[in-house]
């Protein structure tokens, strides 16, 4: 089983919200998954990140990947502080 971190889509049509969870890859895009890490509130100028560092810390210490667009996001949060 391969987990990823990623992007749950939530929020209303045209006003995205999106949950940073791990999920496993095989599953849907807003299905199910194993954690809420963090969210990203694109709205927002500049855009709000909100991430759990030890959650992060602890799957990404088990395995969990990144995907492209989750470490551009990380990078941005990291930088933002």
């Amino acid at each position: 089983m391969a987990l990823r971190i990623r992007l749950a889509r939530h929020g209303a049509k045209k006003r995205p919200f999106y949950r940073i969870v791990v999920a496993n890859s095989e599953a849907k895009r807003d299905g199910r998954f194993i954690d809420i890490i963090g969210t990203y509130d694109p709205n927002r100028n500049p855009a709000a990140i909100t991430v759990k560092k030890d959650l992060l810390a602890q799957w990404q210490s088990r395995g969990a990947k990144p995907t492209e667009t989750v470490a551009s996001l990380l990078k941005k949060a990291a930088a933002a502080e």
